[in-house]
């Protein structure tokens, strides 16, 4: 792998999830990583502080699900437009050797339901139809009424190919016949190297990149307007970049994410369409 700048920036790595994507660029002598202690720490708190405010949010049925980002966010909802914002603070961005993305995505669907949409959801089978060509493999490992745990293989392609094995805990929750919400909170992140080879294997943590390791998913729904309003906010944790090299590396850093809600979103609204 060269190290000159103008190669510096073609050497990056994008990974996608079910609520996200992480873009991470990597250099010889910095490519092993391992989360440190204090930033999991900072994640988990940032974690619970948000499940704490969307469990607030989700025992009010007016504000269940949230249109904020511009004051006429309903209106473009209803032109079919999503509205995406980064709800990261500043302060909680850059973690000790470790970068934390937040983001919410939001739209809208006439004539659909709550129901329709958990159909699509809890159809993991089907994951490798509805969000490919991201999702490789995606299987239920264990049910328990509304609460699974599932088994994903995802890979992007981008000037190099990347594939993660990913185990989440997801739980479906019912609040009335229009209005439900679930989490999915991953349990393992392992990087796949030599992936469909005889030789595939897992790296162990520490021999990994930190292309990504965590990553939660949370979905709000309600039906309102003669329609489906729809919102996903995705918390993942990430390596940090390299130092030195912020000014090049941190656009794509950030603006992956994003883009990963944007094709999660509409890949469930094409699935909610047909």
């Amino acid at each position: 792998m060269q190290t000159n700048l103008i190669r510096v920036h073609a050497l990056f790595y994008r990974v996608a999830a079910l609520g996200g994507l992480c873009l991470l660029a990597a250099v010889p002598g910095c490519l092993a990583a391992e989360p440190s202690t204090a930033a999991l720490a900072r994640y988990s708190a940032y974690v619970d502080a948000q499940e704490h405010r969307l469990a607030q949010q989700h025992r009010a049925r007016a504000g269940f699900v949230v249109l904020t980002g511009s004051a006429d966010a309903g209106a473009r909802l209803h032109r079919g437009e999503l509205v995406v914002e980064s709800m990261t603070p500043g302060d909680s961005r850059d973690l000790p050797g470790a970068m934390l993305h937040h983001w919410r995505a939001t739209a809208f669907v006439p004539g659909a339901t709550a129901a329709d949409l958990e159909r699509v959801l809890r159809d993991v089978a089907a994951y490798p139809r509805l969000y490919a060509p991201q999702v490789v493999q995606a299987r239920v490992v264990a049910q328990q009424g509304d609460r699974f745990r599932t088994s994903m293989r995802l890979r992007q392609k981008h000037v190099l190919t990347v594939v993660l094995d990913m185990d989440y805990d997801v739980a479906f929750v019912w609040l009335d016949p229009s209005h439900g919400y679930s989490l999915a909170r991953s349990t393992r992140v392992a990087e796949i190297a030599d992936a469909g080879t005889a030789s595939e294997h897992a790296l162990s943590p520490g021999d990994d990149h930190g292309f990504l390791w965590r990553q939660n998913t949370y979905w709000s729904y309600a039906e309102a307007d003669g329609g489906l309003y729809l919102q996903i906010e995705s918390v993942s944790l990430t390596r940090t970049i390299p130092t030195g090299l912020g000014w090049a590396l941190r656009p794509f850093v950030e603006s992956v994410p994003r883009e990963s809600l944007e094709f999660t979103l509409r890949s469930t609204l094409g699935a909610l369409h047909k």
